[in-house]
């Protein structure tokens, strides 16, 4: 029995594994309609304090064919703010009864403007075949993108200090508690 007629039969039985994982010849995927793109955070880190400075956040994305680019733009300024304000900062905190501490914004930390640097965006559109317009989605890329890269260029910033990894979020508590550690 070959791989298409295992997936028209259901699974196999216990003991029968297919001979390869290669299905393409089985289902033709359409050209994709999900965005792709790059993003760069710079970041510094005052050693003193363990404060964490978005210097400078670079992203490029494909999108497609982008209708209204204002709007583009707007979503994924939103998406890195807030992908930021999640590597950064917010956390919930509750006391040794299980009440929650930071349930206001007056206790959970938001990303403000002076914590976010200006974006430079490029976009790179190629039409997907998906759709008449040829528009991909765009509306999770900010944050998408946001995480991973300041992550890893806090971790790249810390490791002279042996540091191979940062927990979200990386407060400036954390932070300098990675640099100072053992001393």
């Amino acid at each position: 029995m070959d791989i298409a007629e295992r997936l028209r039969t259901g699974p196999a039985l216990p003991g029968e594994l297919p001979q390869t994982l290669d299905v393409d010849h089985v289902f033709k995927a359409a050209p994709s309609a999900y965005p792709n793109g790059c993003h760069i955070a710079e970041v510094e880190i005052d050693p003193d304090t363990g404060q964490v400075v978005i210097a400078r956040y670079i992203m490029g994305n494909d999108f497609g064919t982008v209708v209204n680019p204002m709007i583009v733009e707007g979503q994924l300024h939103g998406g890195v703010v807030q992908g930021i304000g999640q590597a950064l900062y917010e956390m919930t905190n509750y006391d040794e009864s299980g009440q929650l501490l930071t349930g206001s914004y007056m206790d959970y930390a938001l990303p403000r403007a002076a914590d976010v640097p200006f974006f430079s965006f490029t976009s790179q559109g190629i039409p997907t075949a998906t759709n008449p317009v040829g528009a991909k989605g765009c509306g999770e890329a900010g944050c998408a993108g946001s995480l991973p890269s300041v992550m890893n260029a806090i971790v790249d910033a810390l490791s002279p200090h042996g540091v191979r990894h940062v927990d979200m979020p990386a407060t400036s508590q954390a932070i300098w508690r990675m640099i100072h550690k053992g001393l």
